[in-house]
């Protein structure tokens, strides 16, 4: 007697998108399914151990390098795999969703690769998820193009080889992807954007002279990089890909992935190419691990911790160090300016912040950085122009200058910057702004002359839990307390209806915004992830 047939995935509580049959084809799901059955009980067992890790945290409020991987640390003759031609130079990347006017305003910017994203600067709606892979489908099939109904302006790809290289960033191992379920369990969102955007486009993308190539978000240690490097040997195999054809860079922006650098390039060793500072989740991260730590570790106002804070010195330099020792690119940190179309002395201090940013992250050894908007990237290419010249990248500075102490990656007290109340109503106001949005279904949202994504509201809604939960006096002699949040949350609601007007404050999802944001900055449990109670309302 044969063995019944695998069940296949299940299209649950959606409603029916147009062109999605060709994203959803029988055969594609047959591979998500895949590498759910194979995968998905080790990313489980991985997300406990996460939590495992941040009770030894919450006991001990220390970290230190893995003694048990010290060889690997130790060993100076392995390297990643060098690089494909395609992401030999990445001195300037823009970030942004999938949406179809951004596929095709990315991919034109003149960054030398487009961060296609699925994850923060995405709210995962089935459309979003759903039509963002078919947009990347439409072009590397030159089948793309874009008229904005507003204001009549039309969209369209310009020649091949002045396209953005794209690399592609799946959500998070956390989230699940609630709409395609095997036998009533929803299928991690990581394995459907990976599993859907691979199965259609490694070969293609080949073909193109380029290939799937990814960017790893939330890393939490080397052992989720072993994850990510086998399921990338499967998805090779299963396809008939060859073997390293798949590259990933890995978002270092959690606190405990700082200290396993080294091991997670060696798990990704051979479809490693770098690794990548992320400045908000990392705050976030910190926050979230050591929020039982006491005062030492409160942070201030998230805009007075910059990138030359003692602590996030050490953290970007041991990167640095880290990527050029073993042959992998090291990508900076986000330039999340928005322009004014109205203010020309507010891009001018703007663009001024900007230029020194990126001048410090070139100087600094960095192969490249992010921008969040196309203004920004002659900005961004002229400070790494004036350093790499013609050489595409600088990894042969080893930066064997840097030595960085265990102690040194948390060393939040050398801050002399305090919470503010100021800073306070910041994190509110943003807060409220950015959840309202995503609830709407948009994941990069600008608000004041910022581009937030969802570590922007997890860093504010971490800071508001931290402030209180540590008793925090402000500057005024206020007390950071959940009545004080309440107040000020009641004062920023009022404030946006008087902005927006009754009917349109009617039409949003404002209440909606301002009762999830205090839901998770007040609560005593704090929750892992904003998204994982704000999925349960995003329709």
């Amino acid at each position: 007697m044969s063995a019944p047939a695998p069940s296949s995935l299940a299209i649950v509580d959606a409603e029916p998108l147009p062109r999605q049959d060709e994203v959803l084809t029988p055969a594609a799901l047959a591979f998500v399914a895949e590498l759910h059955r194979r995968f998905t009980p080790r990313r489980d067992e991985l997300l406990a151990r996460r939590g495992e890790r941040r009770a030894e945290i919450a006991r001990t409020s220390t970290l230190d390098f893995l003694p048990e991987t010290a060889a690997v640390r130790a060993d100076d003759s392995w390297k990643v795999a060098p690089a494909p031609a395609a992401l030999n130079d990445r001195r300037v990347e823009i970030t942004g969703p999938t949406d179809r006017k951004m596929t095709i305003n990315a991919l034109n910017s003149g960054a030398r690769v487009w961060l296609a994203d699925f994850e923060d600067a995405s709210a995962p709606t089935w459309e979003n998820v759903i039509l963002g892979q078919l947009n990347l489908i439409d072009a590397y099939n030159r089948a793309i193009d874009f008229t904005d109904p507003k204001s009549g302006k039309s969209y369209a790809l310009r020649p091949a080889d002045e396209l953005a290289t794209v690399v592609t960033r799946p959500r998070g191992w956390h989230l699940n992807e609630r709409h395609l379920q095997l036998d009533g369990t929803p299928v991690p969102g990581a394995l459907v954007d990976f599993g859907l955007y691979f199965f259609h486009n490694a070969q293609r993308l080949i073909d193109l002279g380029k290939g799937p190539y990814f960017y790893l978000p939330k890393t939490e240690s080397h052992l989720e990089a072993r994850l990510w490097n086998d399921i990338f040997v499967f998805a090779q195999d299963y396809t008939g890909i060859p073997q390293g054809t798949v590259r990933a860079t890995v978002l270092i922006e959690t606190i405990t992935a700082a200290y396993e650098m080294e091991e997670i390039l060696y798990e990704l060793r051979d479809h490693a190419s770098g690794l990548n500072a992320g400045r908000w989740d990392y705050l976030f991260s910190i926050v979230k691990n050591f929020r039982d730590g006491g005062s030492k570790f409160v942070l201030p106002d998230r805009n007075a911790v910059t990138m030359t804070a003692p602590f996030m010195r050490a953290y970007t330099e041991l990167l640095v160090r880290t990527c050029h020792k073993r042959g992998a690119h090291a990508i900076g940190g986000m330039a999340a300016f928005i322009p004014s179309r109205r203010d020309a002395e507010v891009n001018k201090v703007a663009f001024e912040k900007v230029k020194a940013d990126k001048d410090r992250e070139a100087h600094d050894g960095f192969d490249g950085s992010w921008v969040a908007h196309p203004d920004l990237v002659p900005i961004a290419m002229a400070s790494f122009d004036a350093v790499l010249g013609e050489k595409p990248n600088q990894k042969e500075r080893l930066r064997e200058d840097v030595s960085v102490a265990a102690g040194d990656l948390i060393a939040i007290d050398t801050l002399h910057a305090k919470p503010t109340y100021d800073g306070l109503r910041n994190a509110v106001a943003v807060g409220i702004r950015y959840i309202e949005a995503w609830l709407r279904g948009m994941g990069a949202v600008a608000i004041f002359n910022l581009m937030e994504d969802a570590a922007t509201a997890e860093i504010s809604r971490s800071q508001i839990w931290q402030w209180i939960n540590a008793d925090v006096v402000f500057e005024n002699g206020e007390h950071a307390t959940t009545d004080l949040a309440r107040k000020v949350a009641a004062e920023e609601l009022a404030a946006i209806r008087a902005e927006t007007g009754d009917e349109a404050f009617a039409a949003g999802k404002w209440q909606q915004a301002h009762d999830l944001l205090l839901q998770v900055s007040l609560d005593q449990d704090y929750a892992d992830f904003l998204t994982l109670p704000a999925y349960e309302q995003l329709r």
